[in-house]
């Protein structure tokens, strides 16, 4: 008999809660995150014989961002569990943060007994509509309203969760739903497959690779949705390929090693930086919104071709035209990578990248910032290289952000998307 099979035979009572917790570890999760609140408490009961970590901290806005900062560096779904009203209130802006950068969060709050809901009779933490104040936060929303729907409605939200573009969700469970009865048997298997990654259309592949082969000044410009889709060792392939310089945006710091030979690193601001996006021929952006941080505020302009690898068919063309490349951004790479044949830009790529990276640095030293910049260096050499290292809306992050080298991928973790502050803490949590 397996552990989880004996402890599920070990619960006299099954409970709404129990299932819950049943379904996580059919799910194949690996820790919880939260703060127990008076109607989650039939969930913490069935994690007390768990094989399923708990990590509980002291709001539950902590308890988001080391959500958020788990899923992040794992690139595994992170459950979150709240308790009804201002706690639950309490989380958003972490899940906010987590939407803005497409972070797989799955929030699980209590609600208040079914009968009661939207009745205004001041049942405690009775909130007007508690669903409606998450729905325009997360990508998806829903309420089970019986137990047996809890193992189906898990599932759905874990998958939505991982789907590309990935995001946090939001289920929530009535208080008399989670005390009563399980009413179904044990749960053990779940499917929550996300779809199948696809690349891009293969017309669009061939397009992009015949530009990218013609090209004599191509640069990769790579953003956070290469680190989503595990794509780091495509993108490398794709480079080296091309002997394209390759740029990351703040988000995407780690996915293509700041200390390779084709490294320009992620300097958004810097002229030079600015000055091999807009020179070259092609840019290749991958899983990149191209949003106002990284764009010099949308200012930025490209004299070449555009090609725009993303998830999201609405993103492609929304600032800059673009041949758009809907797909997985691993996918997409790889077929790009199959279909580039005898590039014009066979050499050059290297030296390029270090005349970039050295006209950077030489702008930095100009400016006389010795004390930010001996601090980065120091934290740089005092880090293991695939140390995860977090950082808050500060200074010193803001030159992170462009400055820092990051060598491995989903290891620098910084909350641009929405710009919150106290992140950082509980993310390395």
């Amino acid at each position: 008999m397996s552990s989880r099979a004996g402890l599920r035979e070990a619960t006299e009572v099954r409970s709404g809660g129990h299932l819950v917790v049943e379904s996580l570890e059919a799910l194949g999760a690996e820790v919880v995150f939260g703060m127990p609140g008076t109607h989650s408490l039939p969930i913490w009961e069935g994690l007390r014989t768990s094989p399923v970590r708990t990590v509980v901290l002291r709001t539950e806005l902590d308890a988001g961002f080391a959500a958020d900062g788990y899923a992040r560096s794992s690139g595994r779904p992170a459950p979150l569990v709240l308790t009804t009203g201002p706690a639950a209130l309490m989380a958003l802006a972490a899940l906010m943060e987590a939407a803005s950068v497409h972070v797989p969060v799955v929030a699980i709050a209590s609600q208040i007994p079914r009968e009661l809901i939207g009745r205004g009779r001041g049942y405690l933490h009775e909130l007007r509509d508690q669903l409606a104040s998450f729905a325009p936060v997360v990508k998806w929303a829903a309420r089970a309203e019986t137990a047996e729907a809890i193992p189906a409605l898990l599932a759905e939200a874990w998958r939505r969760a991982q789907t590309p573009p990935s995001g946090p969700v939001y289920l929530e469970i009535p208080v008399d739903v989670l005390r009563g009865p399980a009413g179904v048997g044990p749960i053990y298997e779940l499917d929550a497959e996300p779809p199948a990654l696809l690349s891009a259309a293969a017309g669009a592949v061939s397009e992009a690779a015949r530009l990218l082969s013609q090209a004599t000044r191509p640069v990769i410009w790579a953003g956070g949705g290469v680190l989503r889709s595990g794509a780091w060792r495509e993108l490398a392939a794709v480079a080296e390929l091309l002997q394209a310089p390759v740029a990351t945006t703040y988000m995407a710091k780690g996915a293509f090693p700041e200390d390779h030979p084709l490294a320009v690193g992620s300097a958004c601001s810097c002229p030079a930086f600015l000055e091999l996006l807009t020179e070259a021929d092609v840019v290749l952006c991958a899983g990149t919104e191209l949003g106002a941080e990284t764009t010099a505020q949308h200012t930025l302009r490209f004299s070449g071709r555009l090609i725009q690898i993303d998830a999201d068919a609405g993103r492609i063309g929304a600032t800059y035209p673009a041949l758009g490349l809907v797909g997985d951004a691993r996918a997409t790479l790889a077929a790009v990578a199959e279909e580039v044949r005898s590039p014009l830009a066979t050499t050059g790529g290297t030296a390029a990248a270090s005349e970039f990276r050295e006209r950077i640095a030489h702008g930095l030293e100009a400016q006389k910032r010795p004390l930010e910049r001996g601090l980065l260096k120091t934290i740089r050499a005092t880090l293991p290289r695939d140390a995860v290292h977090t950082w808050d809306m500060t200074i010193l992050a803001y030159w992170a952000a462009e400055f820092f080298p990051a060598l491995e991928p989903r290891r620098f973790l910084y909350p641009l998307g929405s710009g919150t502050l106290g992140y950082a803490w509980p993310a390395a949590l």
